[in-house]
């Protein structure tokens, strides 16, 4: 277990957001960052401080990714026509951690990652172990069947803590799920408010 999953609560407290919508989240009855000096009341944020706390908000929601890989994604977003906030979580939310978590084959996104890595997850018939791998329209992910019934897996099918997305046509009893269509931001289930527009005013400055 990597030291970013040991302390992915420790993010919460630092955001002062329950980022990924838990109810174990210490930030639930400790809302200020960690450390003694958690409780100083701040100065009123710069507008940097707000647009790296966008940044830093979004990027942590989708677990291990790194700065080197998310200014990567932003690069890409900003390429392609169109909207580049909503092009960037396109993008974030076409990678296959991302799609697996939201599928509910897996219970967050840091298992979802680990779960990848250790071949649990077959795209159009095929084993894929890369989480960033970039899922495409009408692709089929699956849980592969010898992996079906692990108890990580069967406990987070049936949490009540999230619903699947539109965007998404799964079948849990088969443990396979179709990507239909890449989402826009209004159509993500964030728990927390996500603000991609400033992140590309952090990273544009």
């Amino acid at each position: 277990m990597t030291k970013r999953i040991k302390s992915k609560y420790k993010i919460n407290r630092r955001l002062g957001v329950n980022l990924w919508g838990r109810p174990k989240s210490p930030v639930n009855t400790r809302d200020y960052g960690p450390g003694q000096h958690g409780q100083r009341r701040g100065r009123k944020p710069s507008d940097f401080s707000i647009q790296l706390m966008a940044k830093q908000k979004l990027k942590g929601y989708y677990g291990n990714i790194t700065e080197k890989q998310f200014r990567r994604y932003y690069r890409e977003a900003d390429r392609r026509r169109g909207d580049t906030s909503e092009n960037l979580i396109g993008l974030l939310e076409r990678r296959l951690d991302a799609v697996v978590y939201r599928m509910k084959f897996v219970p967050t996104v840091f298992s979802s990652r680990q779960f990848i890595n250790h071949g649990h997850i077959h795209v159009n018939g095929k084993r894929v172990n890369i989480p960033s791998y970039q899922v495409k329209e009408d692709d089929v992910i699956e849980v592969k069947e010898k992996s079906r019934q692990l108890p990580l897996v069967l406990l987070a099918i049936e949490s009540p803590e999230r619903d699947v997305p539109d965007y998404l046509d799964v079948n849990l009893k088969k443990m396979q799920g179709i990507f239909k269509a890449t989402p826009k931001l209004a159509d993500v289930p964030y728990p927390v408010t996500m603000e991609p527009n400033l992140v590309i005013e952090f990273y544009s400055r």
